[in-house]
């Protein structure tokens, strides 16, 4: 999967009633990558440690733990590509995010779910990218 793949399916399950926390999105993605090939799920789960990776900056950490801050990343991808750009070319776009503690964890857990009902096995999954907090070194150097 394509950059443009995943920000087109995020775009596509993305609910039309304000979802800041991804309730109703991350439902409609794991139905959508489900019901597709595996190719298509570990594209996703690449893509979406990429972008999360891209936001793994300490211009952005304002001082939320590790798992705060991996959750508000999840919730800028979730509000989809526009505002993602938006927030890596301005990074004070991403205090609102920071400060109101919007967090879209469920995203995170959408290729695990989709894996395990093509497969029925759990999925221990390696990206390239880590988006664990902290993980993009060239982001937090000084």
């Amino acid at each position: 999967m394509n950059e443009d793949a995943f920000w087109q399916l995020i775009e596509d399950c993305r609910p039309t009633e304000p979802d800041p926390e991804a309730e109703l999105l991350a439902p409609a993605l794991t139905e959508r990558l489900a019901r597709s090939p595996l190719s298509l799920v570990t594209g996703f789960a690449e893509q979406l440690s990429w972008a999360l990776y891209q936001l793994d900056r300490k211009e952005y950490g304002y001082d939320l733990s590790d798992d705060a801050f991996l959750y508000t990343r999840a919730a800028v991808v979730a509000a989809g590509r526009a505002v993602f750009e938006d927030v890596l070319e301005n990074p004070a776009a991403f205090k609102p995010y920071a400060t109101k503690l919007i967090w879209a964890e469920s995203l995170l857990y959408t290729p695990d779910r989709a894996y395990k009902r093509i497969t029925g096995e759990e999925w221990n999954r390696n990206t390239r990218y880590s988006y664990e907090s902290c993980s993009n070194t060239e982001g937090w150097a000084d």
